[in-house]
């Protein structure tokens, strides 16, 4: 009986383990990241309920940028 206790356990963290990102980015990674995906002049870099947010331009335009836990990069409006 212990033994499947603890194998259920085991899943159950192994499972809740693979749905949270490693680490979440720092300031400077997340810099390094967006700069390395051709934006450029990033500022106001924040952590909001949306995730991280940002400014910066690209092809000349200016953007805002959400990036989520998963670090995906959304342009917004």
């Amino acid at each position: 009986m212990q033994k499947a206790k603890l194998s259920h356990l085991i899943l159950a963290l192994a499972i809740a383990g693979a749905a949270m990102p490693a680490h979440a980015l720092t300031k400077e990674e997340l810099v390094a990241k967006l700069q390395a995906a051709g934006y450029a002049e990033i500022s106001d870099v924040k952590s909001t309920a949306e995730g991280m947010t940002a400014k910066a331009m690209k092809n000349g335009k200016p953007v805002r940028l959400v990036i989520d836990s998963s670090g995906q990069v959304k342009e917004q409006d």
